[in-house]
């Protein structure tokens, strides 16, 4: 299909005058509104304004302008059916066969600080998304452009073609625009229902929208689901937030799997909230093993330490650059990894890691940022919640035993709390001097979790003697403070809440050992 006239109405205008000089150069009619007509006509280029295309000025501040039956019959007449052609030319409508718009900018403007419903409102499109609707719908005649991305390579397309662009390409184009426009129509519809005020009062936004739209991209197909009969896909935030697994750059390995993915994320999620060297290892979504030291490398050793067991076949994330040191560390315990990441390697480091040619090493930019929701599929339904963004500090800490922590002990307790936050509930974690000796995950009674830490503590040759303990939620009973106590454990830290609370605590000072309460639970299912 040849194009011989095209309608340019940009609100984002990024590229659109070299697209409307390509456009021209192929001897194009070029057709458009207000700013952007003026911007083309300054340019140099012979451009007809609507108003004057329709007869009709543009109107009511705007708001009028491209609603127009010479405008939707150049788009909607059907090119196959010679009833709609001969319609058209019967009042005067010549065809329009590209239209290129984008959208008034809604979600800009919501986002400033302060916006009023009014501004808001304004800034809610009418007639480009009734253009990009007609266009597409009409894929078989008319091209709908609405990514700036796509210029370049349409008018490539058209170079090569004698000005014509295919049916494919047409179809493609056409999802694209019906994909723009329903999350434009999304973004409207999750502020407006998210609104708790009327429409005269300033806008107060709950957190949750009473209608919720959601949207993600395709970024592949993934070979199966958590087992090989289920199928998945990997879906990517229209804009995915900063330093999220989301942005991953893969830098070799074979293709990434369902439970790749999903261990991954927990591993560096955990990784990130440490602002000291710090080493991850994740088998089945779990830490099993965490360490901070002064090194990257130092950090591994004692994190593998934990259960080199479980660490066989696991995830490593770390939170600084690797080096030749840690993969020779890593080769050396003949450890194999499903994945590595880290926000950098160095070139060194990446050659020693190209020999293991199974190993999907991933790069991320290091950021502590937070998703808006996080989300989780019922049957029927979806629950959502805001993430877990509560770290505790030293300031939080809640002093309920006759016994007070060190220094030393306030540290390994604030440590232990932050890796139980990334254990399935209940989640008993017993850690010393920076490293994690023993995990209890996933656990439907806490004194299994507890005695599960201490037997995996044991399993690995560590000590438990003077350690801290740090669990996810509350001890519902004394009997597993009993556990960690007899495994030798000095120092616990929990939320506190329970009915059994002064119980918990009488056993804690029975036992000579200190507790501190953080008010906060880190429930993870």
């Amino acid at each position: 299909m040849k194009i011989r006239q095209a309608l340019i109405s940009l609100s984002d205008k990024r590229g659109a005058l070299e697209f409307a000089q390509g456009l021209a150069a192929q001897g194009i009619k070029l057709l458009s509104t207000g700013g952007t007509a003026k911007l083309l006509r300054e340019a140099g280029l012979e451009v007809t304004e609507i108003g004057d295309y329709t007869g009709f000025p543009e109107m009511l501040d705007g708001r009028v302008k491209t609603l127009h039956p010479k405008v939707h019959g150049g788009i909607l007449a059907r090119r196959d059916l010679p009833e709609h052609l001969a319609t058209i030319e019967a009042h005067g409508i010549p065809t329009i066969d590209l239209v290129c718009v984008n959208l008034y900018p809604f979600r800009e403007t919501i986002a400033k600080p302060g916006v009023t419903l009014a501004d808001a409102i304004e800034n809610i499109d009418i007639g480009g998304p009734a253009m990009v609707r007609s266009a597409a719908k009409n894929y078989t005649g008319v091209a709908i452009v609405t990514d700036p991305e796509d210029y370049l390579a349409l008018l490539d397309e058209m170079k090569a073609n004698d000005g014509a662009l295919s049916l494919a390409t047409r179809f493609a184009l056409a999802k694209k625009a019906f994909t723009h426009t329903a999350r434009y129509d999304a973004a409207i519809a999750n502020w407006l229902t998210a609104l708790e005020t009327g429409p005269e009062e300033a806008p107060a936004l709950s957190i949750f929208p009473k209608a919720l739209q959601v949207g993600f991209d395709h970024v592949e197909t993934l070979r199966y689901g958590e087992n090989p009969h289920q199928q998945a896909a990997f879906y990517r935030d229209l804009v995915p937030t900063l330093g999220t697994i989301a942005a991953y750059k893969q830098l070799q390995g074979k293709e990434l799997s369902y439970n790749n993915i999903a261990d991954a994320d927990a591993a560096w999620e955990c990784v990130k909230t440490f602002n000291v060297p710090a080493c991850v290892i994740i088998k089945h979504a779990n830490p099993c093993g965490v360490a901070i030291d002064t090194s990257l490398l130092s950090a591994y050793e004692k994190a593998f330490k934990t259960d080199s067991t479980s660490a066989f076949g696991g995830i490593i994330a770390f939170n600084a650059t690797v080096d030749t040191d840690i993969v020779a560390a890593m080769n050396v315990r003949k450890h194999f990894v499903e994945v590595l990441i880290a926000p950098a390697y160095t070139p060194a480091a990446l050659e020693m890691l190209a020999t293991k040619l199974n190993l999907r090493v991933l790069e991320l930019p290091l950021s502590n940022t937070y998703h808006a929701y996080e989300f989780k599929r019922v049957g029927g339904g979806l629950l959502v919640q805001t993430p877990d963004r509560f770290n505790v500090q030293a300031s939080d800490l809640k002093l309920v035993t006759k016994v007070a922590p060190t220094a030393a002990q306030i540290e390994d307790l604030l440590f232990a709390y932050r890796v139980a936050k990334f254990v399935k509930s209940n989640a008993i974690v017993f850690c010393g001097n920076g490293m994690s000796l023993g995990v209890g995950a996933g656990q439907m009674s806490r004194v299994d979790s507890t005695k599960i830490a201490v037997i995996k503590a044991h399993n690995a040759g560590l000590a438990l003697n003077d350690s801290c303990v740090a669990s996810d939620a509350f001890f519902p009973f004394r009997d597993g403070l009993d556990v960690l106590a007899e495994a030798g454990a000095k120092a616990v830290i929990q939320p506190g809440g329970s009915m059994r609370d002064e119980e918990v605590i009488a056993a804690a000072n029975e036992h000579g050992i200190v507790m501190v309460f953080t008010g906060a639970r880190h429930f993870r299912h």
